[in-house]
């Protein structure tokens, strides 16, 4: 087989500089990617949630308090709740972390929104009361972060495995 066969009509002879156009390369690569190699459903979902979170006008709230690192080790203690302290300027989340799940606090206390952000799925609504208390059933499981929305604030706290 000689190659005017094996290239047919995109033999050597026709990638000329002239002819040479990279935007219609790419696009040939894009479908032939799409086709032979598709981005999984859940990856995909996954960038999207991504870009979601990213709130431009949102807060970081910095861990100021990680009762792993800061807490005094207590004899006899040895299933405490992980005890958390987020601070994002006049705005204070202390936060429990159990195996049967979350609890905290927004201070000073006032009604907020919260999700708990972590892996491929949305994050769990969770409402914080007039006195700025949140329960969370199930435990976070990975790397979570809390995104509250109080009036028209929203913070987010720095990213922690449980």
């Amino acid at each position: 087989m000689d190659d005017d066969e094996l290239f047919g009509e995109w033999g050597e002879e026709d990638w000329g500089d002239e002819e040479w156009d990279a935007g219609l390369l790419e696009e040939e690569l894009r479908r032939a990617a799409a086709v032979l190699d598709p981005v999984p459903a859940e990856l995909q979902q996954i960038a999207v949630d991504a870009y979601a979170l990213h709130d431009l006008d949102a807060r970081v709230a910095e861990l100021t308090f990680d009762s792993l690192v800061d807490a005094l080790p207590v004899r006899g203690a040895g299933d405490a709740p992980r005890m958390l302290t987020f601070q994002a300027g006049e705005v204070t989340v202390d936060v429990e972390v159990t195996p049967h799940g979350l609890m905290g606090q927004v201070l000073p206390p006032q009604p907020a929104r919260i999700e708990v952000l972590g892996g491929p799925r949305p994050g769990s609504p969770l409402t914080a009361d007039d006195l700025g208390r949140f329960t969370a059933d199930t435990p976070p499981s990975g790397p979570f972060a809390l995104r509250l929305r109080t009036g028209g604030d929203v913070v987010v706290t720095q990213w922690l495995r449980a």
